[in-house]
């Protein structure tokens, strides 16, 4: 059992050893005229944000709404047109199975996507309108992959993996090509990391091209699974994952892209949920972009870089979200900004009080979104009533004074978020 495992790792340190610019080169190629070359974005806001000069590398504007066609597309035009009648397989209810679908109808190859039972209907439309058969099972991702693999040993489809493959990555790396083509003097890339495709293919590509570019993987503090594997010295598995970042919600790393990573990437830093949201949040704001929580992962990390005044390539690795998801999101980073405020009031139940509330909130300069005239919410005291009210605010200060102006009026607040 040693030796095999030995064998298996030699196997994957082979690999790592003998893949080449010429191979990354070799994707572009396979790729030219199928993906678009998603042209940088200089970011103002970013760059006084950070104090560095970055520029956005928009993979959500790409086919499909994510980077992950490059390595869907470069994988499966390596297949014969025997494996391709045969037919290919994935599991997955995100952009890897819209890559997929996309790559095979282009390639003239049958696409299985096996998503859960429980994946949002708009998902499951927009899949098979590229082409593809979906398989519903199942309740969770493990669910569909293991039906994935129940359908390929028994039809002999190739297996197209997220990111624990070799074209995969490759096809992944394109992109640091074309921000290095682009912005030739580039410091630093940063780079979501989920299981670990996306960083290896753009460090690879990258330190090929130039060693003294920075390349930085980014993960969500609630699935950071590859720095936790980097920590313990071997691919490990987190118990469980937690991230408005599902794109990036993995728990095991590919063995294969964990050997990249540790031979290429130079750091990884973690963001958290409030980080995530609130970049995503800019990101509409300052550059009416549209990014789902894995998308933005570089951006927040630009807040915890160690250097200043470099050119800085941020990659928004994709966009598709669906608006109730947004809307949530948004709700939430404008929460954590000090831009909606909602609290509970006790006002004595007698004519007049309402309106003094809303004197003192307009001098305030709050403007009332939300008003709940509550009666019943007070079981202490008959003579009072509950208000609880919603304003929208210009920041955590604007708060405060809100609040001092409440208490000096004589009101007790009750902050409820």
């Amino acid at each position: 059992m040693k030796e095999e495992v030995k064998a298996e790792q030699t196997t994957i340190e082979e690999i790592v050893a003998n893949t080449t610019i010429a191979d990354v080169y070799n994707a572009a190629k396979q790729l030219d005229g199928v993906v678009k070359k998603t042209k940088l974005i200089e970011s103002p806001f970013f760059s006084d944000m950070c104090g560095n000069n970055v520029y956005l590398k928009p993979e959500n504007l790409q086919n499909t709404g994510s980077f992950k066609l490059r390595g869907a597309y470069n994988k499966i035009c390596q297949l014969s047109d025997e494996e391709k009648k045969r037919g290919v397989i994935t599991a997955s209810a995100g952009n890897h199975a819209q890559g997929v679908a996309f790559a095979a109808k282009e390639l003239g190859a049958h696409a299985v996507i096996c998503m859960p039972a429980i994946t949002p209907i708009l998902k499951v439309e927009a899949t098979r309108a590229l082409g593809a058969e979906v398989v519903l099972h199942g309740d969770t991702f493990d669910d569909a992959y293991e039906k994935s693999l129940e359908l390929q040993k028994k039809k002999g489809y190739t297996y197209i993996h997220p990111f624990n493959d070799k074209e995969v990555l490759l096809g992944q790396g394109t992109t640091a090509l074309e921000i290095i083509d682009e912005l030739k003097d580039v410091d630093a890339i940063l780079v979501p990391i989920g299981g670990g495709g996306f960083a290896s293919g753009v460090a690879l590509a990258t330190k090929a091209v130039n060693p003294q570019v920075k390349v930085i993987g980014v993960e969500p503090e609630g699935a950071a699974c590859m720095e936790n594997s980097f920590n313990r010295g071997q691919v490990s598995s987190l118990s469980a994952v937690d991230t408005v970042a599902d794109g990036c919600a993995v728990k095991t790393p590919g063995d294969l892209t964990y050997a990249f990573c540790k031979k290429y990437l130079d750091q990884i830093i973690t963001v958290s949920e409030m980080e995530i949201m609130s970049s995503l949040l800019f990101l509409i704001e300052k550059h009416k972009l549209i990014a789902e929580g894995a998308g933005v992962l570089s951006l927040a990390a630009l807040n915890k870089l160690s250097f200043k005044g470099k050119k800085v390539a941020a990659i928004v690795s994709g966009g598709n979200i669906d608006i109730s998801t947004i809307s949530a999101l948004i709700d939430k980073a404008l929460i954590a900004r000090g831009r909606v405020f909602c609290f509970s009031v006790q006002l004595p139940d007698k004519p007049g009080q309402l309106m003094n509330v809303s004197r003192i909130l307009a001098e305030a300069n709050a403007n009332v979104t939300k008003l709940d005239h509550n009666q019943s919410k007070v079981t202490d005291s008959f003579k009072k009533v509950a208000l609880d009210i919603t304003v929208e605010t210009h920041n955590h200060d604007h708060i405060k004074k809100i609040i001092k102006a409440l208490n000096d009026g004589g009101y007790a607040v009750d902050i409820i978020y």
